[in-house]
């Protein structure tokens, strides 16, 4: 079956489980921005496609504009790289380039999208009888909502999480609260959180309460990788509970925060898998905030970015008193592909922990990790679901983070933004505020 129409393509393809990423044979080293500005040539990459977004059967056109900063005409090599899990990607012949003083060659590659999936086309010009070049990515996507990963769960995944969350259930929290000062002219009273969460592992959270009456609605934000989650300046009417799961923040009492490798921690074992404590942490901060009187039990939500999406996706399956998920550019998706588009196939970390132990083989690893890959849990999220993707995030690529999304069930909203990469700016968080009041306000009529 023929997937993409293009000429020039020589194939070969490295594959894992089915799904094909390209590699180039005659990619180059990475370079330094400081190199990269002594060069003589300049690169720019662009394609046709409206928002970066393009429809089955489309044909989209990238772009490479190279040009010559120097009075001297220069000999370069120009190769094109595709990086994609929806096609059999090929390798390119590379094209061989001469380009007159102060001017610029546009070199075009049309690429017809007939699956739906993700697109990273990847251009590399280096200058004749130089080690230097320059290097420019645009990724585009088709028919998001159509990308499906095939599931890895085992058949043991639910009475796993049963077991776990029963195990939550015997720890006693022993909630403490810790005043702390406030700005004058605050909205919101503060405070220092702390609880035992799963293993009686000490964890904590800053908890904002508004000066106005209750119930409020009530938003649990969740960390990214090594994040320390601070305060809100301010909380307009919400109890605001910023929480640092074990190793993270303040919550370092139990489970240190360095060296930072809380994704390999424990990863012989699911059950000693540091994200298995990490989730139910999640978990028990909810139940804090649903013991509280002044929280509204039908208006908790719960919001992350990086890592601290994929905790949320996690949190909204494990607990169904979470009432709204707000997962952007979301980790802990689609295992088995993140591999290979984040480049982990060759990481040095996984390889090094991998090596150190004759019993880890890639497939015990990936078994123990489908426990914990959102994509297996989506099916149990019951709540609408809110998700925001940069198209150009090279560290969660947006088609791991639709692995997940696309088998939530409940109701559900995404937005993809055509020049983001890992971080979503003011038009996103414009519209996650605005779905926030009308949801929770609507709610609370």
């Amino acid at each position: 079956m023929q997937f993409f129409r293009t000429s020039r393509a020589l194939l070969f393809s490295l594959s894992l489980g089915g799904a094909a990423l390209s590699v180039s044979a005659l990619s180059p080293p990475s370079v330094s921005p400081i190199a990269e500005a002594a060069l003589r040539i300049k690169l720019s990459l662009s394609t046709d496609a409206v928002g970066g977004m393009c429809a089955l059967g489309e044909t989209v056109l990238f772009t490479a504009e190279v040009e010559c900063s120097k009075k001297e005409a220069r000999r370069a090599t120009l190769l094109w790289e595709m990086e994609t899990l929806a096609f059999e990607a090929p390798v390119f012949e590379a094209v061989e380039l001469e380009i007159p003083p102060g001017e610029k060659l546009s070199v075009e590659f049309p690429l017809e999208m007939l699956a739906p999936g993700f697109v990273r086309m990847i251009c590399t010009v280096t200058e004749e009888g130089a080690k230097r070049f320059v290097k420019r990515s645009r990724r585009v996507g088709c028919a998001p909502t159509e990308v499906l990963s095939e599931l890895t769960a085992e058949d043991d995944l639910e009475s796993f999480w049963a077991s776990s969350l029963k195990e939550l259930e015997g720890v006693n929290p022993e909630y403490e609260l810790i005043q702390q000062e406030v700005k004058p002219g605050a909205d919101h009273e503060l405070y220092e959180l702390l609880m035992k969460s799963l293993g009686g592992v000490r964890v904590r959270g800053w908890l904002q309460l508004p000066l106005s009456e209750g119930p409020h609605a009530a938003i649990l934000r969740v960390p990214g990788y090594m994040q320390n989650m601070r305060p809100l300046d301010m909380v307009n009417g919400a109890v605001i509970l910023s929480f640092n799961i074990r190793g993270h923040g303040e919550s370092t009492e139990d489970v240190p925060g360095s060296p930072a490798d809380f994704w390999i921690r424990g990863l012989d074992e699911k059950s000693a898998y540091f994200y298995r404590g990490a989730y139910l942490d999640c978990v028990r901060a909810v139940d804090y905030l649903s013991s509280r009187e002044d929280v509204d039990g039908d208006r908790i939500a719960v919001w992350g970015g990086s890592q601290g999406g994929g905790l949320a996706f996690a949190t909204a399956a494990l607990d169904q008193r979470v009432d709204l998920c707000i997962a952007d550019i979301p980790w802990l998706c689609d295992w088995k592909n993140y591999f290979e588009l984040a480049g982990k196939t060759d990481d040095e970390e996984i390889n090094a922990w991998l090596a150190a132990k004759e019993s880890r083989t890639v497939e015990s690893t990936l078994t123990t990790l489908s426990y914990f890959d959102t994509m297996n849990l989506a099916h149990l999220i019951e709540c609408p679901t809110l998700m925001g993707v940069g198209l150009q995030d090279t560290i969660c690529p947006p088609s791991t983070s639709f692995a997940t999304f696309n088998r939530i069930t409940a109701p559900k909203d995404f937005r993809i933004y055509e020049d983001a990469g890992h971080g979503l700016g003011r038009e996103h968080y414009g519209w996650i505020f605005s779905e926030l009041a009308e949801r929770f306000t609507a709610r609370a009529r």
